[in-house]
């Protein structure tokens, strides 16, 4: 979904992301959402920023997802994100469920190469034939990690010991667009056979599913801004 490193997303989730290759391109809109008076990490303030945008910031980036079929979404969004901007992707993401079923993976795993030649001719999604096919390899790999681990979950968060990683970062320069952790992830899902999961893709991806949590210290959604949790 990317992007901070996440749409920065900044997405990055990543959103995934708007800084270094996180803080993803933003596309000019007609009308400023209103101002509530919250102060948002950078990428999601400001004119370019409409109200679907800020939504996805405000309850979507960060938030641990531990569904499998949803952190497989993201794997696809954030692949299909790459070169592009995330709001571009956050838009198609829509049709993109339809197409692939919602994301179930074993579904998105049987999908012939008739179905997926027609999706190329879709308008809604991004026509791009090694991303369209790479959705039924990630899904076929993904089913080999549930096979042997149990769930994508399971295996995907043991890179940040099954917790999320809470950074304090109080600039979207400060935040970076790969790390250790997303390097170590990234060679993994190539390893067994996944595709479009470079590093930076899979930092903005840690990013959007909360396994990374970089919410800026001066954004509402930070934890240390959550009266209901005071150990942040």
């Amino acid at each position: 979904m990317a992007g901070a490193a996440a749409i920065n997303r900044s997405p990055g989730l990543s959103m995934a992301g708007t800084t270094s290759s996180s803080i993803k391109s933003a596309e000019r809109v007609k009308a400023d959402p209103p101002d509530d008076g919250m102060t948002r990490c950078t990428w999601a303030t400001g004119k370019s920023v409409d109200l679907a945008y800020r939504r996805y910031h405000d309850v979507e980036w960060g938030m641990p997802v531990h569904d499998d079929r949803r952190l497989f979404e993201f794997i696809v969004l954030e692949g299909a994100q790459a070169g592009l901007s995330w709001r571009t992707v956050l838009a198609k993401r829509a049709a993109y469920r339809r197409a692939f079923h919602d994301f179930d993976i074993a579904r998105v795993a049987a999908m012939s190469d008739a179905c997926l030649e027609k999706l190329l001719l879709d308008p809604a999604l991004i026509r791009n034939r090694l991303k369209i096919f790479s959705a039924r390899n990630n899904a076929r790999a993904a089913l080999r990690v549930i096979d042997e681990f149990g769930s994508l979950d399971a295996w995907l968060w043991s890179y940040v010991d099954g917790k999320p990683l809470l950074n304090h970062w109080s600039s979207h320069r400060e935040v970076p667009a790969t790390s250790g952790i997303s390097d170590a992830l990234s060679k993994a899902l190539h390893k067994r056979g996944f595709r479009f999961v470079g590093s930076t893709i899979m930092y903005a991806f840690m990013q959007a599913t909360g396994m990374i949590n970089d919410h800026l210290t001066t954004c509402f959604c930070h934890p240390r801004n959550q009266k209901e949790d005071p150990h942040a």
